[in-house]
């Protein structure tokens, strides 16, 4: 999930620019967020872009790809029942947080001891 976050933000930002990571605690949840300059993604494609195949305005670009790794993100996200919010700005860049809940009850397992 992290590697394709970060995938993207590296080939969407334009040479110059940045990407950040970062991780810190907030509650009960673990917090890691993939902030970049680049292109950015419009308000009309964000509501779509975690739906499998999705791809946003091809002229703006610089990469190819089959518009799966956002799904792919989002599932693994669900499977550790995390959430993943975007917030993004056109010519500015993108920031993607996860918020993973810390302490989990899973059904049949044992709790670790941290002696």
């Amino acid at each position: 999930m992290f590697l394709i976050l970060i995938d993207n933000a590296v080939k969407y930002t334009q040479t110059g620019g940045r990407v950040f990571i970062g991780l810190n605690i907030s509650g009960n949840n673990a917090v890691a967020q993939v902030q970049d300059t680049g292109i950015g993604i419009s308000r009309e494609d964000l509501p779509f872009i975690f739906e499998r195949f999705h791809r946003a305005d091809k002229a703006r670009s610089r990469e190819s790809g089959a518009g799966l790794g956002l799904s792919i993100a989002r599932w693994i996200a669900k499977a550790h029942r995390a959430v993943i919010l975007v917030d993004s700005v056109v010519g500015q860049g993108s920031t993607f947080e996860v918020r993973i809940p810390l302490h989990q009850e899973i059904r049949g397992s044992v709790p670790l001891n941290h002696d």
